[in-house]
This record gives structure tokens, sequence and C-alpha cells, in this order.
């Protein structure tokens, strides 16, 4: 039965005063007639600018959640948009506790029932699940998308104890998004004044990020996997094979002691109604169900259906980027699963085998530059534009100690995060141990199914890391990232191990040599069995959402990913330009103009040549407001420090304003 749509009103400017003065700006969505007829209120607060940057994005959702009987709200967070303050860093209490006085002063609305849902993805993905812990009396529900339970598991920062490259373009990404000014049309002739305290305040998040290379406190914060319990409201967990953050859905589910959901697709960093591989979902309408049951008290059904559900990959030829990926959606009544169960093969000189074999030594060396076929840890999914997942693995597997299977005579299905097991030795005091789990087809091409990496240091724990001894043989697990695909017959599963994965993670100080034994350990699958129940599962629906706010394109979008190699030098370069394209946006009249380049930078035989440089301009502009942001960072390291050089350069027509440099050292430490 169609739904009837209620008439909204769009409130493009709205003000929230909190307990210490400040005001965060707002807009909002609501049915004409909420005041007669109040409303539940869904709730989305992060840094991403509602006047520009995210416009368009927000445009699509926030009103088709109105129209079906909500108040929709897009918060900016303090100090950035056109909110008052000061931004920090990331998930700081602060953030926390504006957003719980901003969910008291919604539900006390005259056109809020009282009931509050949260919404958010990726920053504000994290930042719904750590409201959550707060236990706001209104918050009823929430859903996050690309997110995770863990900050220093699972973020844009470490993967296993070792730093990712993408902590310095994420650092450079914040840098010059809270250099943006707030929007004259929405604060007045105090902008100029707020944007200049924004300067003043504003620096490199890297160097407080890098003076915490361990899971300390500074990582738990934030981290809600360390109390479970604290999270009592219902919880919808979305994430994307493609994204980085899958694995935080299964601890979610595995974890979380109240109502919950997961839900995971083939999708890259952003929402299901939008970001490829298809096949893109009608999320909206999911998302309605949600919160139609949470706070609405309708019966939708959605409860009733299986806790987890995951689009089962194909096998797929090794690209760089898909339109779509083929498979199937399945589905498991809870997490973990029974219906997985544990498939050991055991490492041998020959391959991979059902059997155990004799012990061997063998040995690997990887050269620095092993990974460039690993693509991004984040791939985004821009389209065609977007050359960010990973290459045909043999690029790699050439570099490594590679173990593969007989093809297989029946297909194999993997659901969960593969484990592996090895005996091994290292010559240095620090070493890098990255395995990946690749379908070989019958031709050789080589698709990399997931991936993990160890700091070799952190074999025992994250938080009180300690040397190798050289020589001395260590039995590490290595867990890799969850994944879901099945492995057809004739093909062979491949596990191909490495000494290093640059440039996702920065190379530790020494080329190690590692020694791995055979005959012991070995790789476990976990193997899903079919259901019946999956012909049955309720289809999702096409993609549906608000009109979208209208944009004029100016420049479109150009993403280009290269990797070159000096003959001379032997100095091996991926560069990645990421042209955002320029638009009007006509209902605010501004143009947003944004480019960013990265560029990482190693010779095969010396880790510490690595070099990690961003560059990231931002213009934006309306008749009489030109503001232009420009930030620089260089990351490179000695033995004992990262060293991190920032510049930023303030522009207003055309002529520099502002400007100012850093240069910080931070000692490294079991990094």
């Amino acid at each position: 039965m169609a739904t009837t749509l209620r008439p909204i009103r769009d409130m493009e400017h709205i003000r929230i005063r909190v307990s210490d003065g400040s005001e965060l700006a707002a807009r909002m969505w609501v049915p004409e007639d909420a005041e007669r007829h109040p409303v539940p209120a869904v709730l989305e607060c992060i840094p991403y600018r509602r006047r520009d940057w995210s416009r368009y994005r927000d445009s699509l959702m926030h009103p088709y959640f109105a129209a079906r009987g909500y108040a929709a709200l897009r918060v900016d967070s303090r100090g950035s948009g056109d909110s008052d303050g000061i931004l920090k860093d990331e998930y700081l209490q602060q953030e926390h506790d504006d957003l719980v006085e901003v969910i008291a002063w919604v539900a006390a609305q005259p056109w809020c029932t009282g009931a509050v849902g949260l919404i958010g993805g990726s920053w504000g993905g994290l930042i719904t699940l750590q409201v959550a812990a707060r236990r706001p009396p209104a918050l009823k529900a929430i859903i996050t998308v690309d997110s995770t339970d863990d900050r220093y598991a699972d973020d844009m920062h470490f993967m296993g104890g070792c730093l990712l490259t993408d902590t310095v373009g994420w650092a450079g990404t914040v840098m010059t998004q809270t250099c943006r000014p707030p929007d004259p049309e929405s604060v007045g002739d105090r902008w100029r004044e707020m944007w200049l305290a924004r300067l003043q305040a504003a620096g490199p998040l890297v160097p407080g990020w890098l003076e915490h290379q361990r899971r300390d406190a500074f990582w738990k914060h934030g981290s809600v996997c360390e109390d479970w319990n604290a999270i009592q409201c219902a919880v919808y967990a979305v994430g994307g094979w493609a994204d980085g953050y899958a694995d935080g859905v299964f601890r979610l589910l595995a974890g979380l002691p109240g109502p919950k959901k997961g839900l995971i697709g083939p999708w890259g960093h952003g929402r299901p109604h939008f970001s490829p591989p298809a096949p893109l979902i009608g999320f909206l309408q999911e998302a309605l169900r949600w919160w139609d049951h949470w706070l609405k008290g309708e019966s939708t059904g959605i409860m009733d259906e299986p806790m987890l559900r995951v689009w089962m990959q194909e096998s797929v030829p090794p690209s760089a980027y898909y339109e779509a990926r083929p498979g199937r959606w399945v589905a498991e009544p809870r997490w973990p699963s029974p219906n997985i169960c544990s498939r050991r093969f055991a490492l041998t000189p020959g391959g991979l085998t059902d059997a155990p074999t004799v012990a061997r030594d063998l040995v690997i060396r990887s050269p620095q530059s092993t990974g460039i076929a690993g693509g991004e840890w984040c791939p985004f999914g821009h389209g065609g534009q977007g050359p960010d997942l990973p290459l045909d693995q043999r690029l790699d597997d050439g570099n490594s100690l590679v173990f593969d299977t007989d093809p297989l005579a029946r297909p194999i299905e993997i659901l969960g995060a593969p484990l592996l097991e090895a005996d091994l030795a290292s010559d240095c005091a620090s070493a890098v141990l990255a395995a990946r789990l690749s379908d070989v087809a019958p031709n050789g091409a080589a698709t990399r199914v997931t991936y993990g990496i160890l700091n070799l240091a952190h074999r025992s724990s994250h938080e009180f890391p300690s040397d190798l001894e050289p020589g001395r043989r260590y039995r590490v697990q290595l867990r890799l990232k969850h994944a879901a695909h099945a492995v057809p017959p004739g093909h062979r599963i491949r596990v191909a191990l490495t000494s290093a994965y640059w440039p996702i993670v920065w190379p530790v100080a020494k080329t190690a040599t590692l020694t791995i034994t055979t005959g012991t350990g070995g790789l476990v699958l976990p193997v899903r069995a079919p259901r019946a129940e999956d012909n049955g599962l309720r289809p999702f629906p096409p993609v549906e959402t608000a009109p979208p706010a209208p944009v004029t394109v100016i420049r479109p979008v150009h993403v280009a990913r290269t990797v070159a190699r000096d003959a001379a030098s032997g100095v091996v370069t991926v560069t990645i330009v990421r042209d955002e394209g320029a638009v009007r946006l006509e209902e605010t009249g501004v143009m947003m103009d944004s480019v960013k380049i990265f560029r990482h930078s190693i010779q095969d035989d010396a880790p510490l040549s690595a070099v990690t440089e961003v560059d990231d301009t931002i213009q934006l502009s309306r008749e009489g407001w030109t503001p232009k942001i420009h930030g620089r960072l260089r990351l490179s390291a000695t033995e004992e420090a990262f060293h991190l050089l920032t510049d930023l350069d303030i522009y207003e027509s055309g002529e520099r304003v502002f400007c100012r440099s850093w240069s910080h050292r931070i000692r490294r430490d079991f990094l």
C-alpha cells in the first residue's frame, strides 16, 4: 500500500543553543502539520557542512524521511559549517556532550513526539554509536553506516598495529574542512571573526594521533567495544565489502546485548543507495521500516527477519573498479552463526592441503613496494572515475610466499574472518607480516578476497608491544578481514604471505627476512553451508530518494591512480589524483571546487626512504565571497622518529590572507 506523503517545510537556518552558550547550526525538514500532529525525529550531526559539502547527499535522504512523518535534522558539529566553536579533533567528549544536548532539545520541541533516532555514516556512524553509549533518554534507535566499534583496530589510523598511510590524507582533509569559513548568508557579518578563530586554532592532527601508537586510553575513548552493555537502544549496523569498515558490523552483532541487525552489501564507502558496486538497494525504505518500528511502534516485520544479511559475492576477474558485483543475498539468524564451520588448510612447500606435512623452512624478504596491487584501504567506489580496488594479485605474488590449493572439485563459500596461524622467525627486532587470500581463476588471474596485516611487535598485544628476538621462532595468529565470497569449482584458493604491504601501511624501520615454517599452523577458512531459507528472503526494493538538490556541474569528477618506477633511482611512486570537480549549488549560489593529490614513494631496499605527501585545495565562491584553502602535509621517518611537515595557506579574492607552517618530530614506538 502506497504511503501518503505529507507536505513538508524546509527550515534552512536553525540555531540550537547548548549549555555553554554556543549555538549549533541545523537544517530541518518537517511535516507542515507537525505541531498539531507531532512526529518522531531522525537526527544526523556531522562536521561535513550542511550548506555546501554534504548538501546534495543530504537532499536525497532527509526530506524523504520528513515526507513520511519525521522531523529530519542535519546539524553541523561544533566548529564546522555554520556552528560556533572550534573542532579540535575526532570524537571528543565535547562532541558527545553537544549531541546529547541536541537530542534533548529535539525531543522537547512541540513538533516532536519525544522519540529520536540517530543516523550517520563514517564519522557520523561512529558518533551514533558513541552517543548511544551515553544513553540519552529520548534516543530509541540508531543506524550506523561504515563505522567501527574499535577506533584503534579499524579506523583510518592503524591496522594490525601498523600505521595506515591514509591517516596523513585524512588529516589533510580534516584540516582543510575545518578551515572553511562559515557562510555569511547563514551567520551574518560575524563570519570573518568565526573564520579567523578557526584558522588560529588550525593545525595537523597527525602528531596527536601518532603520539598514541599503541591501543591506549586515547583510542579506547569512543571505542564502544570497551563496554558493550553501555548501548541499550536498537542498533542497525550497515557496511560494504569494498569499504574499509565492514569488520565492525560483525563485532557489533556479536557483542551488543540489545536489539540489533546487520547488513553488508558490495558497496564502497557511502550509503547503499548511491555507492557502487551494485546492486544498490532501496536503503531509505529499509531505514524507514527500522524507524517506523522503533520510533513509531508500527509493525513492519523488520525484527522478524534474520539478524544478519550479506551479499555473497561471486567470482569475478580482478579490476580496480566494478560497476556491479555478481552474487546473491544470504542471511544468518544470529551471529556468530552455527552455520559457519572452520576448514583448515596446512601450509606446505607445494601449496595448501587438507593434510599436514613435514616441517620445512621457507624464506621471504619482500621488496618494500610489495602491495602496489592492493588498492586503497578505504575505497569510495566513485563510479568509473574511482580506480581504488585491488588489481590482479599476480603483481604482488611474485614478491610473496604463495600457497595454492588444487583446483576445487566443489564450490566453497566463505563468510567470516579467515585466520592464518604461522610459525615464523625474523632476523630483525621489528617486522610486518601481511596475508592475502585470493580466488585464482584457471587462467591464473588472482582476485583478492580479503587480507590482513600484523606488526609482529604487536603479536601478543596492541597495548603492550614488544620486540622480536631475532632468530627465535614464534607462533602468531593473523586475523584477516571479514569476507563473503563463493569460490567456484575449477578455481584455486591462494594465500600469499609478504613482509611488506605498501602503500596501505607504513614500513617498519628495517627490511626483515621472515622464515616461515610449514607443516604447522595453516589457514582456517570460515565456510558457510548454503541455506534454503536464502531463497525466500524479502527482496530489497529499488532505490528511492527525495528529489536531489539542483546542481550545475562546472568540471566533472576525475580520479586517477598511477604507479611509476624510476629505473635509475629505483624509486616507486604511487600517485592518486582525486579531482572532486567543480559544481555550483543553485539553492545557495555557492561554487565548490576541490582537488586532492596523494603521493607515496619508496625504494625497494630502503624502508626509511618512504614518503607520503598530501596536497589538498578547496575553493568556495559566490559574489563577494571567495575563500580558498590550500593544505600540504609530508610524512617521512628515520629509524627513531616520524617527521611531519605541514603548510597551510588561506586566500581571499586571490590574495593570501593567512599562512602557517608546522614541523613535528614524533618518536617511533614499536612502529
